[in-house]
């Protein structure tokens, strides 16, 4: 397994060598690159530039390759082709402005501004600005469907055009060597850049300032290989970067994220909501996450997929929902389970408000509709399919506390009152109210909490932490700095669980309460 630093090193070699001989490698022309001007592409924000500028990208590739450059001005256009050996260059004080017109864009997967398919060697870079205009768009969108010119994809239930009916930004689908580089992608009307079946994916320094309209992933990185994203800055109206597998047989494998900053609606760092297929080798390193409604890290596997070898490490997340929600689940209703195993997740500091975390979004995510006190971090299986080998170290959690048993309460003696939800859309809150204020583990096979600090601003009724259908609990420096007159841990169910060094406030308190036949219990040193 190769470790964080030599896999960065190696993406940064190849990254600075695709970037500085990509007009050498993909042009043999004599003129490599072509300004959109020259092929009568007007940039004042009105005329409609597609054919312009896609004219310039046929005659670029088709002659072995090189850039289309859009220098300064505001170029409208609707769907671009983005095809192989061909770098699209925005200037700095250049933006490409998609259609505010439904008609002015057509599909690949689904509608985007850019759109590539089984393309090699391509390149969206420069300083300059990719305006979805999504607002705009959507409600266009909307009056078609009023005016019924279009009949499909409306969500009636939230009033909007569905996800198939909303163009995103870029879309690149089996496409080989993309880099996308200090580009700004802003205002989409759907998921802003989507890159599916895609190997040796580069984005470098993107910006993405995009809250418009609902359903504004950042980044989706669907059954791609070799992937790296660093130094991103992500703002978004849904999950910030997230990692899908949509296909049985294929994989999200060798991905790196490093150095990125996320503000999002949803979760920061996500992955397995689609895990139909699997995911291998996923490193995270230096995520900073702020205003963030769900996780800061969410990691699913819930469709039949198996998610192994995941690290994630360095996380700080202020004014955040959820530190950390792990959920092995079972939407395909089939005899072939997921499996979700081989996590580390360390170094992490995490502040989890009282109050809602995306109170300034125009578009906040969805109000959880049970009565709740606030949610802990959570690592949850199925009854005989457990999360398997997890080491969660050297992580703080700060919780604005303030749980009150007259909102909601699970009775540590009636524990199978939390719902499984097995065929449940996996999210932080799906459970409701859980017993417990600090962590909630059920169906666990080996977790390992190493020098964990846990802290509450306010009281809480709750233990820091409840252990249900666990076997082989390690925690090892362990403070709870609460001041409850709750039990510190409740074991049910447990089997082999060890407590080393282990530091609680409140001299009365009672330290662990088992129930329901745990056994192997071991005590050490406090």
């Amino acid at each position: 397994m190769c470790t964080t630093r030599s896999a960065a090193v190696f993406f940064r070699i190849y990254l600075l060598f695709f970037c500085l001989f990509l007009p050498f490698l993909v042009s043999a022309s004599t003129s490599p690159t072509l300004d959109v001007r020259d092929f009568g592409a007007v940039g004042d924000g009105k005329h409609l530039n597609t054919l312009a500028i896609q004219k310039a990208i046929d005659q670029v590739s088709a002659s072995g390759g090189g850039t289309v450059v859009l220098r300064r001005g505001k170029y409208l256009s609707g769907t671009l082709e983005l095809k192989s050996h061909v770098a699209l260059w925005v200037n700095k004080d250049a933006v490409l402005l998609g259609s505010t017109r439904f008609e002015d864009y057509r599909r690949g997967y689904w509608l985007a501004l850019i759109k590539a398919a089984g393309q090699e060697d391509m390149a969206v870079c420069g300083e300059g600005v990719i305006d979805g205009q999504g607002g705009l768009l959507a409600s266009n969108i909307a009056r078609l469907y009023e005016k019924k010119k279009l009949t499909e994809n409306y969500d009636l239930y939230h009033h909007r055009p569905m996800e198939f009916d909303r163009p995103q930004l870029i879309e690149f689908l089996h496409c080989h060597r993309v880099s996308v580089k200090d580009i700004t992608l802003k205002d989409s009307a759907c998921w802003v850049n989507t890159y599916r079946d895609c190997d040796h994916l580069e984005m470098d320094h993107v910006r993405v300032q995009s809250v418009s309209y609902w359903n504004n992933d950042g980044i989706d990185i669907v059954d791609c290989q070799k992937v790296h994203v660093v130094d991103c800055d992500i703002n978004s109206a849904d999950d910030g970067i997230c990692l899908k597998s949509d296909m049985p047989g294929h994989s999200c494998e060798d991905v790196l994220v490093e150095h990125c900053k996320v503000r999002s609606s949803a979760s920061a760092f996500k992955m397995g909501t689609g895990s139909y297929g699997n995911f291998r080798k996923i490193r995270v390193h230096d995520l900073a996450v702020r205003d963030t409604y769900r996780s800061a890290v969410a990691i699913e596997c819930v469709d039949g997929g198996v998610l192994k070898d995941v690290e994630i490490s360095h996380v700080r997340a202020k004014n955040t929902g959820n530190a950390i929600f792990i959920k092995l689940g079972d939407r395909t209703r089939e005899s072939a389970f997921s499996s979700l195993r081989n996590i580390r997740i360390s170094d992490m500091k995490v502040e989890v408000p009282s109050e809602r975390p995306d109170a300034d979004y125009a578009f906040p995510g969805p109000e959880v509709r049970a009565p709740h006190n606030l949610i802990p971090a959570s690592l949850t299986g199925l009854p005989g399919h457990p999360v398997q080998n997890v080491t969660l170290s050297n992580i703080t959690i700060t919780f604005g506390g303030g749980g009150q048993s007259s909102k909601a309460h699970i009775p540590l003696d009636h524990l199978e009152k939390v719902p499984e939800n097995a065929q449940n859309y996996p999210e932080f809150s799906m459970f409701g109210e859980l017993p417990a204020w600090g962590f909630y583990c059920r169906h666990v096979e080996g977790i390992r909490f190493q020098n964990i600090k846990l802290r509450l601003k306010k009281p809480d009724f709750r233990p820091a932490i409840v252990a249900d259908d666990v076997q082989g609990l390690e925690l090892n420096g362990f403070k709870d700095l609460s001041m409850s007159t709750a039990p510190v841990i409740v074991l049910n169910q447990t089997k082999g669980a060890t407590f080393r060094n282990v530091k609680w406030s409140g001299r009365d308190r009672e330290w662990i309460r088992e129930t329901g036949g745990c056994n192997n219990i071991v005590q050490l040193a406090k």
